[in-house]
């Protein structure tokens, strides 16, 4: 059965935090796979997850299924974070799902059911696990324009050229905020031309937000979703815990389904539930139990905000201290644009072949792709990262 399969390629991510583990060499720095460190070059568990988990211990009382929605507390807490004060607070349905990923694949799946013609348009570059996902739920995929290689932003007028193409067979996948890899967001002024333009074609947004909080904050990254949100008939949305509730092992994730009526989206959420069923069943409960915990007890809730909001700020000063680093010490502003960026990632504009040649030389880890995990500096590894940065360039 199994003689004549291929050798696997390598995830193109994961693969780099084993190759970092296996490095001997004592000066080195894995800015490949996008967790958030501290200045201590940790992962931590967030102060309001330690004490929401003492909660859940004392408190839970059995291990048994949850059901194929998972916790409908932590649903209706998603639903809340992303859309409260919009319109589709009264036409919306959620499904707990194993992370992010997990969302992607039901409502690929999903898609797929409702309209098998769906094509699903994701910007170029994207997330790694966008296209994959979508091909294996049976959809057609088109890339539409984003990335400008020369300014290191968004080419706003390229994308909305192209998004004029999408019509009502389609769907248009936007990242919500902290574009991955590119760290170029889109402005409230583009997600309002897009809205504009998902009305007149009758295309559907899909909005993937994995890095809520990690951008301008927690209400502002949502400000565009929920522009659209108020604007649209139907849109979908996948949304992930793991970055910012610190749950990246505990798969925590939900998929949102906003139509034209409750009733509609009530029955999209039972096709997911028939969907969920064939492919996992039930989601993992812990992540979900603490985020519910968290978002319900306003003590923890403003503990978790408070955090976020120092990690989101610490992003910001990472960024501006690379920046300084490359502009007084190596007299150059080629990299400026660093700055500009935001949440976890960046794309340096790097060759593949460059870097390998800053893992190989330096042990600096990064995607073949030129994206960096900014996340994954510490303040002391700035000058040693910047030097090799320019040696490479």
């Amino acid at each position: 059965m199994f003689s004549h399969l291929p050798t696997p390629t390598l995830d193109p991510i994961l693969s780099l935090s084993v190759a970092y583990r296996n490095d001997p060499r004592a000066e080195k720095v894995d800015l490949g796979i996008g967790v958030y460190k501290n200045s201590a070059g940790e992962t931590p568990v967030m102060a309001a997850i330690s004490q929401a988990q003492d909660i859940v211990v004392a408190e839970q009382k059995t291990k048994s299924y949850v059901g194929l929605a998972g916790c409908e507390e932590f649903n209706q807490s998603m639903v809340n974070l992303l859309l409260d004060g919009t319109s589709a607070m009264d036409r919306v349905a959620a499904i707990q799902t194993p992370g992010a990923s997990g969302a992607l694949r039901m409502l690929g799946d999903l898609m797929k059911v409702a309209q098998p013609n769906t094509t699903v348009w994701i910007s170029n570059p994207s997330y790694v696990n966008h296209r994959p996902v979508m091909e294996a739920a049976g959809l057609k995929v088109k890339h539409y324009s984003y990335f400008s290689s020369e300014t290191k932003q968004v080419d706003v007028d390229k994308m909305m050229s192209d998004l004029s193409q999408a019509g009502p067979e389609d769907v248009v996948l936007l990242h919500g905020c902290c574009h991955n890899p590119t760290g170029a967001d889109i402005d409230f002024a583009a997600w309002q031309a897009i809205t504009e333009l998902a009305q007149k074609n009758g295309f559907i947004p899909f909005v993937d937000i994995a890095y809520q909080g990690f951008g301008d904050g927690l209400e502002e990254d949502a400000l565009g979703l929920r522009h659209m949100a108020n604007n649209v008939e139907e849109m979908m949305i996948t949304t992930s815990c793991s970055k910012n509730f610190g749950l990246y092992r505990e798969r925590t994730g939900a998929a949102i389904v906003v139509g034209k009526s409750q009733n509609e989206v009530n029955n999209a959420k039972g096709k997911l539930l028939t969907l969920a069923r064939a492919t996992y069943t039930m989601p993992p409960d812990h992540g979900a139990a603490l985020v519910k915990t968290i978002l319900q007890n306003d003590q923890l809730t403003k503990v978790w905000k408070q955090e976020l909001s120092s990690m989101q700020q610490r992003l910001v000063s990472l960024r501006q201290t690379l920046c300084n680093e490359l502009r007084n010490t190596h007299n150059t502003s080629q990299f400026d644009f660093i700055e500009s960026h935001k949440g976890m990632f960046t794309v340096l504009g790097f060759s593949q072949d460059q870097m390998t040649q800053l893992r190989e030389e330096y042990g600096i880890y990064g995607v073949g792709d030129g994206r960096i995990n900014i996340a994954g500096l510490t303040e002391k590894d700035i000058p040693y990262v910047a030097d090799a940065i320019i040696k490479v360039s």
